[in-house]
């Protein structure tokens, strides 16, 4: 008799060859769990090559879950189970499974090629020897059974094959106790007019579930409760989706139609692709012909009166730059959208880095300072660039905004907001001479030091633009040592000023002073929440908080930071946060440094909050 055993929560890595659809079955069944209520965060893993060889080490493709009926802050350090469609995914990920963990092998995987291609010596394989004792092996011959179900259809083998994935999800949602309306659903939008497509996927997905359903082998199903949540409606969102409609709603709520220039580049390519689809709300996107082209269209458009956008990842920042400082001195609105990944140069392309703050911060030519803002977790991208693009259209800058690989791809559970609840971004042009003004002068500025923003074409506000330097308040070309210094200082002082209307940096957790407090930025959030939750609960003074606004830094921050005896500063690069914390603040803070291309785990920091501590 089978029976049904409560989990608090499963960690699922689905590895494969990258033709093996192992990222679509982890989406699927990523989606299928969100709509349970279940909380989750996911990690996509993607090889660096468009098609590496077959059966490869660097051909493996991964996507790792975790799902709890907890509240979850990051896809976890270990994993209870993992799929691996070949060797060479059983060989780059078993470090990762905790010691009796289930593996769930594709028997067709392990033949002599891909134990060959895998680079397993001769005659060693891992599911027949006694490597893996210490591990639940669950062998299936995905690829026959696959074959078998589908022997009735005429597709080749090769399309029948592509089908191997449907058959573990399909076992999957057996073993999780699940149903696969959600995946059937999904295949017939996406082969609804090729029939022969959607009957065979459909088949192998039920052929998969009834494998577990009639084999007498298994036991045991599993079955993870529904989260405790902030009530709302939610729905499982990615990234580079959040993103795009943060974009979208400031757009609608700025009253400005939207121009995106963008060249594609992984991994920010999503944000054009899924913007492209919202011309009903006057999203006009531009795929240019290079990263220049791109911001310099984006510029354009912004001198014309629309948010102008442009996105990119680390190389293609480095060949945006001499544009962001032409964008800088007009003194218009552009948001610079920056996924980072590992570098330099072309580096790790499918891999995450927090590693270009410092280009951010200082990777232009002369005095050019830029507001940053910080996304940390998937759905905070909605939050955060909503906030990016108010700055920039208020005080009239272009803003830097940061994500990474890890938060773009990652996907996570959003109570998403009404659109009466998103505050208004109120953006004024100058239409018309104000009282006593015989002539427009464009470098006249308010309170904030913002200059006025007035659309070209409008009759008696004619001015003009370019990158040499500008005399103060008439904007004419000026080579006068004394204003270029006084329109450096300015052109600073109005960045700083933004820290007037930002909000006070608050603590994420933890006392308002004590031995120590964890400072992070970006997609380090939830591994410092974890890490520093579990310090707590053992009885530790440690707090933690989590920065959006990167420059100017809130107002507070060194107050903060001066009441706690220690200041660590987790990262996924060299050290970079933490120089600038150390130069603005004069705080001895530490680093932790990691730069592996992959997140930094809660285990790691425990370790090292641990030695603090000590």
């Amino acid at each position: 008799m089978r029976k049904e055993e409560l989990l608090p929560e499963v960690v699922i890595k689905f590895a494969g060859d990258s033709g093996d659809g192992m990222q679509l079955t982890g989406t699927q069944f990523t989606n299928n769990t969100a709509m349970l209520g279940i909380d989750l965060a996911t990690f996509p893993d993607f090889p660096a090559e468009i098609r590496a060889p077959q059966g490869t080490i660097p051909g493996v493709s991964g996507y790792q879950l975790r799902f709890s009926s907890e509240p979850v802050f990051t896809p976890g350090d270990e994993c209870d189970v993992l799929v691996a469609m070949n060797a060479a995914a059983l060989k780059t990920n078993l470090k990762a499974l905790k010691k009796g963990g289930r593996i769930i092998v594709n028997t067709d995987g392990f033949d002599a090629k891909n134990l060959r291609l895998a680079n397993y010596p001769e005659g060693v394989n891992p599911i027949e020897d006694d490597s893996l004792t210490n591990y639940e092996v669950i062998k299936m011959d995905v690829t026959k059974m696959t074959r078998e179900a589908l022997k009735d259809f005429t597709l080749g083998t090769k399309e029948k094959d592509r089908a191997k994935n449907m058959f573990v999800l399909g076992f999957l949602y057996w073993m999780y106790n699940r149903d696969m309306d959600s995946s059937i659903q999904f295949l017939k939008d996406k082969f609804g007019k090729k029939p022969d497509l959607l009957d065979s996927n459909i088949k192998v997905l039920q052929a998969g579930y009834n494998f577990g359903d009639t084999t007498e082998t298994f036991t045991t199903r599993y079955k993870v409760e529904k989260a405790r949540m902030e009530p709302g409606e939610y729905r499982n969102i990615m990234g580079n989706q959040a993103l795009t409609f943060g974009l979208v709603a400031a757009a609608q709520k700025s009253n400005l139609p939207m121009f995106l220039g963008s060249y594609p580049i992984t991994p920010a390519s999503d944000i054009l692709h899924e913007l492209s689809r919202y011309k009903n709300f006057g999203i006009r996107t531009f795929q240019a012909e290079d990263e220049i082209a791109g911001i310099t269209s984006a510029i354009g458009a912004a001198y014309g009166g629309s948010l102008g956008i442009t996105t990119t990842s680390g190389p293609g920042m480095a060949l945006k730059t001499e544009a962001m400082g032409l964008a800088m001195m007009l003194e218009i609105p552009l948001l610079i959208i920056n996924i980072q990944r590992g570098g330099p140069s072309t580096g790790l392309p499918t891999k995450t880095e927090q590693s270009d703050l410092m280009q951010a911060y200082y990777g232009r030519n002369g005095e050019c300072p830029m507001p940053i803002v910080s996304a940390s977790t998937p759905s905070d991208c909605f939050g955060a660039v909503y906030e990016a693009v108010r700055i920039a259209v208020q005080h009239m800058t272009p803003v830097i905004f940061l994500s990474d690989g890890y938060i773009a791809n990652g996907a996570e559970p959003w109570k998403f907001p009404n659109s009466a609840d998103l505050a208004p971004i109120e953006v004024q042009f100058k239409t018309e001479l104000g009282h006593g003004e015989e002539k427009f002068q464009p470098y006249l500025r308010d309170e904030k030091l913002v200059r006025p923003w007035a659309i070209p074409g409008t009759p008696g506000l004619e001015h003009r633009v370019g990158g040499l330097e500008k005399q103060n308040i008439t904007g004419n070309i000026s080579y006068d040592p004394d204003n270029h210094q006084l329109m450096v200082k300015i052109r600073q002082e109005k960045v700083d000023k933004i820290a007037d209307y930002i909000p006070e940096q608050k603590l994420d957790s933890g006392p308002d002073k004590g031995k120590i407090l964890v400072l992070g930025w970006g997609s380090t959030y939830g591994a410092i929440k974890s890490a520093v939750a579990e310090m707590q609960a053992a009885g530790h003074a440690i707090s933690h908080a989590h920065l959006r606004h990167l420059r100017p830094f809130p107002r507070n921050l060194g107050d903060m930071l001066r009441n706690f005896d220690q200041v660590l500063v987790p990262e996924i690069n060299n050290g970079q946060l933490v120089k600038i914390i150390r130069d603005q603040f004069l705080v001895d803070a530490k680093a932790y440094n990691k730069i592996m291309g992959i997140p930094i785990t809660k285990t790691e920091l425990v370790q090292k909050l641990k030695e603090m501590v000590g």
